[in-house]
Order: C-alpha cells, then sequence, then structure tokens
C-alpha cells in the first residue's frame, strides 16, 4: 500500500508529460499550417505588385490639353537651360530616367494589377501632379506609364503602361464589407521604394485593428465635398506601413485582397504603428470598374440640405431644404422637414452617413429612402443625379457622353452646385464643351446653355440626350432654356 501511495505522483506525472508534448506539437502544426498560409499568398501575389516611381520635376514636358498623358522618358525634350555643358546634360538626363535602376526615386508607392492589358491600381496621391511615372514589377521589367484615370474622392487612380512586360496577372479582390476586428491580413507594398531596382515588394502581417476608420487630414473646413477617407471607409491593421506602401495590396487568409494599403499618416506626418487601407468593397469595386473604362467617376446627388449632426442616440437626420427640381423632389415627393431615416437599409444616425450612403452610389442609380414625413413613415425611390466633386479629375475616355458635333452635356444638378446661378435644378441638359471650330460653335451653343428638348423630345439626362438623337447623320433642333426664367425658349439648329 505504501509503495502504490509513493509511486502515484510519478504515474500522474507520466501520464501528464505525453500530453503536454502533444499540445505543444498541436500549437506548433498551428503555427507552421499560419506560416505556410503567409507565403503561399506572398508566392501567388507578389508578381501582382508593382513599385510605382514618380517624378513632379518641372524638367519634364507637360500635355497641358491632356494631364494623363505623360509618355516615355525622351531626353532630347527635356526642359534644361541651353547653355549646359555635355557632361553637365548628360548628368541631368541619367538622372531624371527613373527606368535607370540606379537611380534613387525623387517620389514613390506602390500599385497593384487589375488586368491582365496593363492596367495598375494605386492611390491617387501617389501620382497626383506627376510628370513622369515608371511602373517597375517583380520580374525586373517595366514600363513607363499614363494616368488612365483618376479620382480625388475616392483617393484611387488606374495607370496604363506603356510597353508590354510580358504576362501580367490581376489581382483577385475579395469583400471588405464582411471584415471583423481581429482577423488575420497580410500586405504586399514597397516601403521606401525598397523594389525600385528589382519590382520586389516586401511583406508583413498583422491583425485588422479596426474598420470604418477616419483618416485626420488636412482638410479645409469651408469644402463641403470631403474624400470618402474623412467620413469613416478605412481599414486600419497594425501592420507596419511607411512611406512608399500606398498603393500596396493587403490580404485575408483566403489571398483575396481587402484592401489598398494606404501610408497616409506618414504622408502628413502623423505618427502610428499601423497603417490604412482603402476597402475593396462593393462601392469601391463599382468606382474601381470606372475607372478602369478611364472614365470619370459620376458620384450621386440627392438634392437636399440638413444641419451638419452628429450621432447622438437618435435615429434619422432632419432635412432642412429639398431642393426644386432634384431627385428628392420629384422622384421622392420629399418636404423641407422630412427625416431621412436610411439609404437602402442602411440606418441615417449622423450627416456623415448621408454623405457616405448617397455619395459612393453613382449618378443614374435608384436608391430607396426610408423617410418619416409628420409621424408616417414610407418608402421613396430616388434616382441621383451628379455630385460636383472638387479637384482634378483625369480620364482617358469620353466614356457614355462623347462629344457630338462638337458639344458634349452633363447634369443640370451641376449647375446649382456651382455658384448657383438658379435656386432650382432645372429640366434638360448642361452644355458643358464646346470644341473650337465645330458646328456647335457656328451654331453659337456655350458652355452653361441647357438642352430642354431633342428634336422636339424632352430630355432630363445625358443618356436622354444622347438616346434622343436618333439619325446623327441628319440636322438636329434643339431647344434651349431661356435665361431669365421670362426668356421664352430658343429652338437651334445643328447642321453636321
Amino acid at each position: 500500500m505504501r509503495w502504490s501511495v509513493f509511486l502515484l505522483p510519478f504515474l500522474l506525472l507520466a501520464a501528464f508529460v505525453p500530453g503536454v508534448y502533444a499540445q505543444k506539437d498541436s500549437d506548433l502544426a498551428k503555427a507552421l499550417a499560419l506560416e505556410k498560409t503567409l507565403q503561399r499568398i506572398i508566392q501567388q501575389h507578389e508578381g501582382s505588385i508593382a513599385c510605382i516611381l514618380v517624378s513632379r520635376s518641372e524638367l519634364h514636358p507637360r500635355n497641358a490639353q491632356n494631364p494623363g498623358q505623360l509618355g516615355d522618358y525622351e531626353p532630347r525634350r527635356l526642359s534644361l537651360p541651353a547653355d549646359l555643358s555635355d557632361k553637365e546634360r548628360l548628368k541631368w538626363e541619367k538622372k531624371l530616367d527613373l527606368a535607370d535602376p540606379t537611380n534613387v526615386p525623387p517620389a514613390f508607392g506602390s500599385g497593384v494589377v487589375v488586368d491582365a492589358d496593363g492596367l495598375i491600381l494605386t492611390n491617387y496621391h501617389v501620382v497626383q501632379d506627376a510628370a513622369k511615372i515608371y511602373v517597375r514589377l517583380p520580374s525586373g521589367k517595366g514600363s513607363y506609364a499614363d494616368i488612365h484615370a483618376a479620382d480625388p474622392r475616392s483617393d484611387l487612380a488606374v495607370l496604363k503602361l506603356l510597353q508590354p512586360v510580358g504576362p501580367l496577372r490581376p489581382i483577385t479582390f475579395g469583400d471588405a464589407e464582411k471584415l471583423e476586428r481581429g482577423q488575420f491580413v497580410l500586405t504586399l507594398a514597397n516601403p521606401f521604394a525598397v523594389g525600385f531596382r528589382d519590382g520586389q515588394p516586401s511583406a508583413s502581417w498583422g491583425i485588422l485593428s479596426n474598420i470604418r476608420r477616419r483618416a485626420w487630414m488636412n482638410y479645409k473646413e469651408e469644402e463641403r465635398i470631403k474624400p470618402f477617407h474623412f467620413y469613416g471607409t478605412l481599414l486600419m491593421t497594425d501592420a507596419r506601413m511607411n512611406l512608399g506602401c500606398s498603393g500596396g495590396a493587403m490580404f485575408n487568409l483566403q489571398g483575396e485582397m481587402i484592401g489598398l494599403t494606404s501610408s497616409m499618416a506618414g504622408i502628413f506626418g502623423g505618427e502610428t504603428p499601423g497603417g490604412f487601407a482603402v476597402p475593396i468593397s462593393a462601392p469601391m469595386r463599382r468606382v474601381i470598374d470606372v475607372l478602369k473604362r478611364g472614365e470619370e467617376v459620376d458620384y450621386g446627388f440627392l438634392g437636399v440640405s440638413f444641419e451638419e449632426q452628429h450621432a447622438n442616440g437618435q435615429f434619422g437626420v432632419k432635412l432642412s431644404y429639398i431642393g426644386p427640381g432634384g431627385p428628392a423632389a420629384l422622384d421622392g415627393k420629399l418636404k423641407d422637414g422630412d427625416t431621412l431615416l436610411a439609404v437602402n437599409g442602411v440606418p441615417i444616425n449622423q450627416s456623415d452617413d448621408i454623405y457616405l450612403n448617397v455619395g459612393m452610389h453613382l449618378a443614374g442609380t435608384k436608391v430607396r429612402l426610408h423617410v418619416r414625413s409628420g409621424t408616417k413613415e414610407r418608402v421613396a425611390d430616388v434616382t441621383l443625379t451628379k455630385l460636383l466633386v472638387p479637384g482634378k479629375k483625369i480620364a482617358s475616355s469620353l466614356g457614355p457622353r462623347p462629344y457630338f458635333r462638337g458639344l458634349r452635356v452633363d447634369y443640370t444638378s451641376l449647375v446649382v452646385q456651382q455658384e448657383s446661378r438658379l435656386p432650382f435644378i432645372p429640366a434638360g441638359v448642361l452644355i458643358t464643351e464646346v470644341q473650337p471650330n465645330s458646328a456647335a460653335e457656328r451654331a453659337k451653343l456655350k458652355v452653361g446653355d441647357i438642352i430642354t428638348h431633342v428634336n422636339n423630345v424632352p430630355v432630363t439626362t445625358p443618356g436622354g440626350f444622347y438616346q434622343g438623337l436618333n439619325d446623327p447623320r441628319g440636322a438636329v433642333e434643339f431647344t434651349m432654356h431661356g435665361y431669365p426664367a421670362q426668356t421664352p425658349p430658343v429652338r437651334v439648329i445643328l447642321q453636321k
């Protein structure tokens, strides 16, 4: 009996020790599995991450007519002083050649392949005011690039490579709307342009610290239309991001890109242990699709005013003014004093929610509004018109609004957003461009004129205008809006 009592602790320890080692082996296996997952994502996607080198030097020629057309590097076109010696000239020519892998770039960022034909997605601020852009990929190959399209509100831009660089593999997008805090994420980017010679990106990993974060940047309070970052759209991670990481990719453990990384805190002088990313959500994918087509992004406009209101525990935001002629008044039959409760089922608790949940839809999109009028609640389906977005936008394609005999048109909602000439949104379409020596100029049409009818058929949208042209080879009759209101409408015949 005494021997059995004496041996019992040793027998229990002998039984316990294998369990401890088994637990350690299990934990190690899980860690190794995570390690293998990260390695697989890096190997699968590093070839789709680019290093973007940018010059803003005034010595590069600029295309005033098309700011996105930057072209290849041509030393003979540099704006160098005529009295430079041959040695000094060669020195400057070499320094300004971004393709030279021995040159340390003056400005830099990252990019992501989004189309096999040579389209690279990056942040707008990476290429803003660029005079020359060079893109180098992990293969070591590279090409100068034009800005295919750029949009300041989303802080997104798409570049177009000017030379083929071999097979390109577009990145696979995930869905950032399904993310939760604490998820593991991996980033691939070029901090401090470490890949400017060979194009190879660097990896970092961590967790998703938060979602729907606001970027505190140097915005002017008088600017009514601010970038989406201001309203709390960003993902936040503890993965380290330094200068140069803007335009890189953030992945989930399935290897899907869920965010476009941004080092804005470093750019604007802030300190942070991690970084931000633009979420690859459904609204952002719509914006990216427009930019991939090379077109301007037309954001939605509801035509309402409201007092700035922060979340206060109350449901809904009271609308102080419904613009006559706007979609809220015409389609939704909204009245001053109505309360907006939700947009497409998303609750509205503060004014920022309106900017975000209306503004991230495109012009021409139908949205469902949940409204309270007095004590009654109702639903209204409203088709948005176009928001006026300040800042330099770049588009290489005219998209669905081409020139017709020298003129282009757009939504009339733009009129009331510029130093409002009118207290209402007029019916029709707004002439935004008239080409010199065109049929439109000969007919004395001007920018700012409003066309209400095409061949006696009313038009209310740019799409309706182009559809109403019928046979574009013959003469077309326009009915023009009269100014001021008591002036009778004017009819103009536009010949080919």
